[in-house]
């Protein structure tokens, strides 16, 4: 094929779109083939990802772009870490912009004993995405898949910086540095993570995209999943998080395939309903990093606190077919109050750390903004 008739090829699969005709999960595959190995100029690219997120994706367009990003475009690791090998992340693009929830979540989780290999990006819809947090609290996020697995083995937490040639070396950082748009790269790639987790906390930016994240899930091999959108308490506004100002509703996957779903509310799990400014985004890195310490500390029994210990409480839940959700958030409770998640973080930031040891002064600066006395690391 010449490059005008790839060009025109490519130009038919877009118009579909346009039309809101759905692609196969093979055409899907394809398409994002030639996205990765950049063979469409710029202008289609922008124009595929656009179309299809605008005509709304299926679960076989996230599955033929999750499959692409995963065979071509990720460092697979080669090493056994275990099961359940637990991953919790958010979409982004939600309306309501909240503090970094799903990474203290997964801290909390980590100290409860659970093995967390998370797979996050920076910033691109928000001003402070999961990777731009955790390196400045001192994880080193330019590191390699193998530093990573470690990570996982000796502390239970990991995170793969989804936007680093170190994890996808072909073309996804390359893409995601170029839109500041929601495409079907959020949860696509997002899922494209080196381990394959078999257990899995989706947070995602709208209702109706519950269905499609839980069969692509399905498709890709999780064995256990929670899928959740939380409102604020008016319904109408969204997070890609298990709320605590509103309800959330949430799909329910089981090993057998099976699925349940339902709404649930803050006061279900014992906890009160809060106020969205209390959660609200601060805006700035600095302050979100202050903000994170002091939550995982426990410093403050605050809004943000809570929420976090709703969304891991669901992480103890998944893994523990004897444990409610309101049991997992009186777990995570404890383990924020008796100084065990902010140990499981020091150890983390000790293991997962540059060679220059500027993580670990990072960390400690930080500690001493949140107002903090010398931590002790967990490395259980």
């Amino acid at each position: 094929m010449n490059n005008n008739d790839a060009l025109q090829a490519f130009g038919r699969q877009i118009q579909k779109l346009i039309n809101r005709q759905d692609l196969t999960r093979a055409e899907s595959y394809a398409m994002f083939r030639q996205l990765l190995d950049d063979e469409q100029p710029d202008l289609q690219q922008g124009a595929f990802l656009a179309a299809l997120a605008a005509k709304g994706e299926t679960p076989q367009e996230i599955a033929g772009a999750w499959q692409a990003i995963f065979e071509l475009d990720t460092i697979q690791t080669q090493t056994d870490l275990g099961t359940p090998l637990v991953e919790n992340s958010g979409t982004g693009m939600d309306p309501l912009k909240t503090f970094n929830v799903s990474s203290a979540a997964a801290v909390v989780a980590a100290a409860g004993g659970v093995r967390m290999a998370r797979h996050g990006a920076r910033a691109l819809t928000s001003t402070c995405g999961t990777v731009d947090l955790l390196e400045a609290v001192g994880i080193d996020v330019e590191c390699d898949v193998s530093t990573v697995e470690k990570s996982i083995r000796q502390v239970g937490i990991g995170l793969f910086n989804g936007m680093s040639p170190r994890i996808h070396p072909r073309s996804l950082a390359r893409i995601l540095s170029q839109i500041r748009f929601g495409s079907t790269l959020n949860i696509a790639a997002s899922l494209a993570s080196p381990c394959r987790p078999t257990h899995g906390l989706r947070g995602v930016y709208a209702e109706d995209m519950i269905g499609p994240a839980a069969a692509v899930m399905k498709a890709i091999g999780y064995q256990r999943a929670l899928i959740v959108h939380g409102f604020d308490n008016t319904g109408r506004q969204g997070m890609d998080e298990l709320s605590n100002i509103g309800a959330s509703r949430v799909r329910e996957i089981f090993p057998d395939g099976t699925e349940n779903t339902f709404t649930l509310t803050p006061e279900d799990v014992g906890l009160p309903r809060r106020r969205y400014d209390e959660i609200a985004a601060a805006g700035d890195r600095p302050t979100e990093a202050v903000r994170f310490m002091r939550t995982v500390a426990g410093v403050e029994q605050s809004a943000c606190e809570e929420i976090t210990c709703l969304n891991a409480g669901a992480i103890f839940y998944l893994v523990d077919p004897e444990c409610s959700l309101a049991d997992g958030v009186q777990k995570a409770r404890a383990l924020i109050r008796e100084g065990q998640a902010l140990r499981k973080l020091s150890a983390w930031v000790r293991i997962q750390a540059d060679a220059a040891g500027q993580g670990i002064q990072r960390f400690q600066a930080l500690a001493g903004k949140a107002g903090l006395a010398p931590i002790e690391a967990d490395c259980r």
